[in-house]
């Protein structure tokens, strides 16, 4: 999905984000598999470690959720034309604001 965005506007600057909610090893996984950004909403002891795991690599954690430009959930199982052309719906709109 992250690719087909990229593809569709390749000039977009955009953060892809990985909504891991509360689940402190889905976030660890998500930063060792070398997601860019990723949201846990869980403790904030565990939120803690988590951000020194991250500051170790190149992902970022945010502990809130930002209000998204573009909601790629609705499409997740859309073939790669519709999410390009969805990305590009919504990148080139965000161009003439």
């Amino acid at each position: 999905m992250i690719d087909a965005a990229r593809e569709a506007v390749p000039t977009a600057h955009f953060v892809a984000l990985l909504d891991c909610g509360s689940d402190a090893g889905a976030a660890q996984g998500a930063i060792r598999a070398g997601v860019e950004a990723i949201v846990f909403t869980g403790r904030a002891d565990a939120a803690e470690r988590l951000r020194a795991i991250a500051a170790a690599t190149s992902s970022r954690l945010l502990t809130q959720r930002p209000n998204p430009r573009l909601d790629l959930v609705p499409w997740f199982f859309a073939d790669g034309g519709t999410l390009r052309r969805r990305c590009a719906e919504v990148f080139s709109a965000a161009g003439r604001q």
